[in-house]
């Protein structure tokens, strides 16, 4: 089964050929929002770290951003930084062109410039410049093994684990049966379900790497002398039907399908290896799909039983509902309604064959809701206090 994109350098498919414009601090935030909105086609994100960060938590802000420039749907990068951060516009731009040397990389630094003008005035030329290189390239042919398929579910419901969640299961199946990878997350949301996961791995080293994640957050939230309710399941996910972590758990698992497990990475972490990969990060979903998308996805899946309008500046991030009033609801943001299952009109797997036609129709330029939205959501997950 075929599918269209940009062949990069590495063998990588890019389902997008995105100029992005990262900030490396969020004092560069508005210069980049400004640089961007000049430069049609250009996308950008802002966020909220970048300086005053410990040294564990700026390597894993560093993570992400470097992540989102080497992914394969970007065509082109500038960096964009202040001067005085903790997060160096350099380095970052510097460790993505090591990364990924056939891509075009800039940075600027704003008090290098001479303030907020100058650089925004070069930044629109740099960009500009990118966005012209980016129109030559002309699609190649690929299939299913050259996806990496983001899995994400939020604002869940009790019908999440009945209809949307198995629906995507079954694409996940069919992704890793085709060569591709599938990256299944949200560590808070397995709680209760390490050892149905841990029975999967491929061996005992990878089922142990399960247990160490989703038993180490859970001691983590203990540590603080916390409790997970309120937070995991949200206010929501108790509205929409769902009474414990375990039960949230039980649903979410579905989104991984049956397959073998075959490797556990961290936050942000690069997916390696075909199959199902297992990342550990929150349940929050932008600091999930952030993280997804770093470690390489170039196309997600996010299922809801209450909506969310949530999406990538980079990633098509497909989104399906888990009941017909949400698709109803929330129709400019959803894509897919998995409520037919509920309603008894459709199968698990014919809502799985509208995604595969689906993730086609976006190779081939078709755009999702939240593109057309324009959702450059970004978060990276903190580890600690800010100093």
């Amino acid at each position: 089964m075929k599918i269209m994109g940009y062949r990069r350098e590495d063998g990588r498919l890019g389902l997008r050929n995105k100029v992005i414009v990262i900030p490396s601090v969020h004092c560069a935030n508005k210069v980049c929002e400004n640089i961007a909105k000049q430069c049609q086609g250009s996308v950008y994100i802002n966020h909220q770290h970048g300086c005053s960060q410990l040294e564990f938590d700026a390597l894993q802000t560093r993570d992400v951003l470097i992540g989102h420039g080497t992914n394969a749907n970007v065509f082109g990068v500038l960096i964009v930084g202040l001067g005085c951060e903790v997060i160096q516009a350099k380095i970052v731009a510097e460790k993505i062109k090591e990364a990924t040397p056939y891509k075009k990389v800039e940075y600027l630094v704003i008090q290098e410039c001479g303030g907020s003008k100058n650089t925004i005035d070069k930044g629109v030329k740099i960009v500009n410049d990118m966005l012209s290189a980016s129109l030559k390239l002309q699609k190649s042919e690929g299939d299913f093994s050259d996806l990496i398929l983001g899995t994400e579910c939020g604002g869940s419901d009790s019908y999440s684990g009945l209809s949307a969640n198995p629906a995507l299961g079954s694409l996940s199946d069919f992704i890793i049966d085709q060569g591709g990878a599938v990256i299944l997350a949200e560590t808070t949301e397995l709680i209760g379900c390490e050892a149905i996961l841990a029975k999967r791995a491929k061996n005992n080293e990878i089922a142990q790497k399960v247990y160490e994640k989703i038993l180490g957050y859970e001691n983590l939230v203990k540590s603080f002398h916390s409790d997970i309710r309120g937070a995991n399941p949200s206010p929501g996910n108790i509205a929409g039907g769902l009474s414990t972590i375990e039960e949230k758990s039980l649903g979410c698992v579905y989104k991984a399908g049956t397959r073998t497990l075959m490797d556990v990475i961290d936050y942000a972490k690069p997916v390696v290896s075909k199959g199902l990969t297992f990342m550990n990060t929150p349940g929050n979903d932008i600091e999930q799909l952030s993280a997804m998308v770093a470690g390489g996805a170039n196309i997600c899946v996010f299922t809801t039983g209450r909506g969310t309008p949530t999406g990538s500046a980079i990633t098509p991030t497909i989104k399906m509902s888990s009941n017909t009033f949400c698709y109803n609801n929330m129709n400019d943001a959803i894509d897919v309604n998995a409520g037919d299952i509920i309603d008894g009109t459709r199968t698990k797997e014919e809502v799985r064959d509208e995604l595969i036609n689906l993730i086609i129709r976006i190779s081939n330029g078709e755009l999702v809701k939240a593109e057309i939205n324009e959702q450059n959501d970004f978060s990276v997950w903190r580890l600690a206090t800010t100093c």
